[in-house]
């Protein structure tokens, strides 16, 4: 068990990780962003440190030797209120469904660009610092969507969406940066019937895309985490995938 670093005085990330050098990697790219870093190598050290800690995100790796590491989701979710980022090598979609339907709030697989991991982790812990509020306007690229009054545009066009493509946006926009898992859209977007064909989702989606997107076939903003669910990029994560600026 490795103490919490001292230096800087940002959110503080506990790496649950039994590899040396994938905890040396995430201490080093999240130090330089000036987090603090807290390190453990097994399930009981990872729950003796976030009880001791109440570290902001836990950055927990599957394969951990004294135990699953969705055995430490699930007891970290009894009580804690942090934000969990799932790592592993395992790439099973069912097992990325469970874990994020059980409480994790993104699954990242091995191996992976610091980049884009750090921008999905302020995603998550922006959820962590204002629970359960959409920021009322969300900017990305050139997509422009004001929650409050139900207006969209495109590069300072307006766009006309239906009542049910904007529900998928609206949903998508309330956890903006979060992959969220085909049930739980289902759930949202048809309460009384949630177990209905996916496929009307697909479709939803397709006419969603068509609407906002600069190239439905390519989409930047509303992309697709495959046989999981759906993600609305925020600008910092549309950056670390390489997107052009030149889209906003």
């Amino acid at each position: 068990m490795t103490e919490t670093s001292q230096k800087g005085a940002g959110p503080l990330v506990l790496v649950v990780d039994d590899e040396p050098q994938i905890r040396r990697f995430l201490k080093t790219g999240f130090e330089m962003q000036g987090f603090r870093i807290a390190e453990a190598e097994t399930a009981k050290q990872a729950l003796e440190l976030a009880v001791m800690r109440r570290p902001d995100l836990v950055m927990l790796d599957l394969g951990l030797p004294d135990a699953d590491g969705a055995s430490v989701l699930e007891a970290l979710r009894g009580w804690f209120q942090g934000a969990v980022i799932v790592l592993s090598v395992r790439s099973s979609e069912e097992e990325k469904v469970a874990l994020l339907e059980k409480g994790a709030d993104d699954y990242v697989v091995k191996p992976f660009g610091m980049a884009e991991l750090l921008a999905r982790a302020r995603v998550v812990l922006r959820r962590v610092v204002q629970p359960g509020g959409a920021e009322p306007m969300l900017r990305v690229g050139g997509l422009s969507v004001d929650l409050a009054r139900r207006l969209v545009s495109l590069d300072g066009v307006p766009v006309v969406l239906s009542p049910k493509q904007f529900a998928l946006l609206r949903v998508l926009g309330a956890h903006h940066g979060k992959v969220l898992t085909h049930r739980q859209l289902m759930k949202e977007l048809w309460p009384k019937d949630p177990d209905e064909d996916v496929q009307y989702l697909r479709i939803l989606m397709k006419k969603l895309r068509d609407r906002i997107e600069p190239d439905p076939a390519r989409p930047a903003y509303l992309v697709t985490e495959l046989a999981i669910g759906y993600r609305l990029r925020t600008q910092e994560q549309l950056d670390a995938v390489g997107y052009a600026s030149a889209m906003r």
